[in-house]
């Protein structure tokens, strides 16, 4: 992870008052690659207990994004993703894995996977996404 990556990422994460709201975190960002973290309150829960399905959402969208928009080389918006909760999020934290898997000048296809973490640091795969990203009307050429 490159230094100007790197903060590039992180100024567009830090402008983004929703992520700061949620007390987000972008821990680690690639060439075309995201992870982004939560961790886990009452707050953030549903009646259940468990991680809201809204904040997993969330996470989901915003790692697609910004792998996507890393990829892309610049600022980037959801075209439209899908996501599938596979078991309710109970756990420590909550991370999301972002990846670009194709690339073209205006689009990425990107997919996710949403994990809980334990107390004693096991993962526990609670969502998976997918979705098309796009150049910023800014960005594009």
């Amino acid at each position: 992870m490159t230094t100007d990556l790197t903060r590039f990422a992180q100024s567009i994460f830090q402008a983004q008052p929703f992520s700061m709201f949620l007390g987000a975190e972008l821990t680690s960002v690639g060439r075309d690659s995201a992870e982004i973290r939560v961790v886990n309150r009452p707050e953030i829960q549903q009646q259940h207990g468990f991680v809201h399905g809204g904040v997993l959402s969330y996470l989901a969208d915003n790692a697609l994004t910004f792998a996507g928009g890393l990829a892309l080389g610049g600022d980037a918006l959801t075209a439209e993703y899908k996501i599938n909760y596979i078991r309710p999020a109970v756990g420590d934290l909550v991370v999301a894995r972002a990846e670009a898997t194709a690339t073209t000048r205006r689009q990425a296809v990107c997919q996710c996977s949403v994990y809980v973490v334990s107390e004693q640091g096991e993962e526990h795969l609670v969502a998976v996404a997918q979705g098309t990203i796009v150049r910023a009307a800014n960005q594009e050429s």
